[in-house]
């Protein structure tokens, strides 16, 4: 089996959204160009952000249609962490909510990825 370790998400400015998740992640990238940027993440897991006018095959799908979820320990956390992602401005367009499957809210990135926050509900 392959493992897993990388997360690519298509954006309009490689630079600019690696600026944006540096400062999300507090972690600069390791790589960065006009067209492609990549940050670590966990793990050896790195996120890529790849120009979307440049990628090849070309996508076919305009815009985000996907999430990226971050695990937290507690719904305290989830709502610190909205506290300080709201403060910084990132768009928000899910405030912290109660779900099935635990607390949660979710942001957007510059290219409207949604950025999903949660912490999961306890287990019986």
């Amino acid at each position: 089996m392959t493992d897993f370790g990388f997360v690519l998400l298509y954006v309009d400015n490689p630079p600019a959204s690696a600026s944006f998740y540096e400062t999300l992640l507090g972690k600069p990238p390791i790589e960065t160009s006009p067209t492609f940027a990549m940050l670590p993440l966990r793990d050896g897991v790195m996120l890529g952000l790849w120009s979307r006018h440049t990628v090849e095959p070309r996508a076919s799908v305009a815009g985000a249609n996907g999430e990226i979820a971050f695990m937290v320990k507690d719904a305290s956390e989830v709502r610190a962490t909205y506290t300080s992602w709201r403060d910084q401005g990132i768009s928000i367009t899910q405030p912290p909510t109660e779900m099935d499957f635990g607390h949660t809210f979710v942001g957007l990135d510059p290219d409207g990825h949604r950025l999903r926050v949660f912490a999961p509900a306890a287990q019986s």
